[in-house]
């Protein structure tokens, strides 16, 4: 049983949705934790932990860490929840205006570039593969780069830009990376789950979709849903396309 409905999940700002992926990424640890202790984790206040507590139908902390212990007592992670919530709570936010215009100002960027990389390693990199040629398929030709040791060099009087993937934004390999890139005069895109992570903060731009990163097993594998991950590549793809029509 889930925790937490799709309408619930949609009612939260962002920074109730802080709340929330740390939560669901710490389902163990939250219960033990004082309301100070979790603000801090997630970089919020406790009045907004308070308000998410509200809109998860709890009177206050203590009741939503009761909620927590007898949720962990009846499931103990032994299978991985359905990711259909955080799907359509994700369809919904990038339905809205706001985010509308942020997709297509960064298909505007894409467009107008004379060279476009989409940057990932590991499930992102794989995101970042089929990003490329998927651009490249409908004319917009695009490189991967999915070597963390990639040589970004300049060409003079040639503008760029890279698409840099990553569920948590903290990646080392791709901040290096877009470091680089931003000291050569390359406009960044940030497609990432966190939209105050260290990547979105260097990016000139960042489409977040808040999704729960999942690990399972003692190599910590990496289960994340990279559906919305996908949906932007596709989406943005469809602009620029569109955009080359004009």
């Amino acid at each position: 049983m889930e925790l937490f409905t799709a309408q619930q999940i949609q009612s939260l700002n962002e920074l109730e949705l802080l709340v929330y992926r740390y939560i669901n990424e710490h389902p163990n640890t939250v219960p033990f934790m004082r309301i100070r202790e979790l603000a801090a984790e997630a970089h919020v206040s406790t009045t907004t932990v308070l308000h998410f507590c509200k809109k998860m139908g709890c009177d206050g902390y203590a009741q939503f860490k009761w909620k927590l212990k007898e949720q962990a007592g009846t499931n103990q992670e032994t299978h991985l929840p359905d990711t259909l919530n955080e799907l359509q709570n994700f369809l919904w936010r990038v339905g809205t205006p706001e985010y509308d215009a942020a997709l297509d100002e960064a298909a505007g960027l894409i467009a107008r570039a004379e060279r476009v990389f989409l940057v990932g390693i590991g499930n992102s990199g794989s995101m970042a593969e089929y990003g490329a040629r998927y651009l490249s398929n409908l004319g917009k030709f695009a490189l991967s780069v999915t070597d963390p040791f990639y040589p970004v060099t300049v060409t003079p009087n040639v503008t760029m830009t890279a698409v840099l993937l990553s569920v948590s934004g903290e990646t080392v390999q791709i901040l290096h990376l877009a470091q680089q890139f931003k000291a050569r005069g390359c406009s960044l895109i940030a497609i990432t789950s966190s939209p105050q992570s260290t990547l979105a903060k260097m990016a000139d731009m960042t489409l977040p979709y808040y999704t729960t990163a999942r690990r399972v097993g003692s190599e910590k594998y990496d289960l994340t849903s990279q559906m919305p991950a996908l949906y932007l590549l596709e989406a943005l793809a469809h602009r620029v396309y569109n955009r080359l029509l004009e």
